[in-house]
């Protein structure tokens, strides 16, 4: 294999969507945030949420939460400025959420179309995963909303109500919250409970040389400059940045750990977490473009 990043890049341009080759420009080689929006575009629907695919374990059209979630992401990342399409997208939530706030990940319309084999009904069921991380976000990119100030409250009532829970990516959910909603202080006061719960969460990785799926430190740490950094020793980080850099594919991508619905899903992952692998293993200076990478 070549040099790594330069690897992942090829990987990226050869078998990679657009908007993943869209944030690595932005992120990489500086080019405009507005190429990420108008691929997150692509994936809109007339109620103003996101679908087609932009979360690739689900293949049908509709719009779902867990997909303007995928979308936020990549939309934060790239540092984007396009209020409409957000306003849109909180309309949508606002439109399927309970009462009190709170949406679920997905919803029965998936079963119309392929899907992984474990989205099935429990995605139903509004909770903090992803109520936690969408308010999150919309907090990162400081888009106001209605929809987004009763999810907070649904999120805050959660968090007080000391039911916190006991699986790995609804914690994840958690920290994306706490990491951006502006009370700080009412925020740090739930850090210590919030990360007692990862040590014996279900899908929770501590240890670097665990084998199958799961969320590992660097899935809540995945910058240096990350908050959630301090959760975690140097040593426990290292040993997951290790197996991160030596698990690279000679393809240059990194591999998925579960089944995804077909292959064109596959590779949609394989280039979400391969540009995510790039992006931490480059903020903790495990990596770096090589020398005059994009004409520098």
């Amino acid at each position: 294999m070549t040099d790594p990043f330069a690897a992942a890049h090829r990987f990226l341009l050869t078998e990679g969507r657009l908007l993943e080759r869209r944030l690595f420009d932005t992120v990489f080689l500086g080019a405009p945030p507005t190429g990420v929006a108008d691929a997150l575009r692509g994936y809109a629907n007339p109620d103003g949420g996101l679908g087609h695919g932009l979360e690739p374990d689900t293949c049908g059209p509709a719009s779902l939460p867990i997909a303007v979630e995928q979308g936020l992401n990549a939309y934060a990342d790239a540092g984007a400025d396009d209020p409409e399409l957000l306003r849109r997208a909180c309309d949508f939530l606002a439109g399927v959420s309970t009462p009190d706030g709170a949406v679920a990940l997905a919803a029965p319309v998936i079963e119309r179309y392929p899907r992984a084999a474990h989205m099935t009904d429990w995605t139903y069921v509004p909770g903090v995963n992803p109520t936690a991380g969408l308010a999150g976000l919309l907090h990162r990119v400081g888009f106001a909303h209605p929809w987004r100030d009763a999810a907070t409250a649904y999120c805050w009532a959660q968090l007080e109500s000391g039911a916190y829970p006991g699986e790995a990516h609804a914690l994840s959910e958690l920290f994306v919250f706490l990491a951006h909603v502006p009370d700080r202080e009412r925020a740090e006061s739930h850090v210590a409970a919030v990360a007692g719960r990862l040590a014996t969460a279900e899908m929770f990785q501590a240890d670097a040389g665990a084998e199958g799926y799961g969320l590992t430190p660097l899935a809540i740490a995945p910058a240096a400059d990350s908050p959630w950094r301090r959760l975690f020793t140097e040593e426990q980080l290292a040993g997951h940045l290790d197996a991160l850099a030596a698990a690279q594919q000679d393809d240059g991508g990194w591999p998925i750990t579960w089944d995804p619905p077909g292959t064109a899903s596959r590779l949609a992952w394989r280039g979400i977490v391969t540009l995510g692998a790039l992006r931490t293993l480059v903020s903790y200076g495990r990596l770096a473009p090589p020398q005059g990478f994009g004409g520098a």
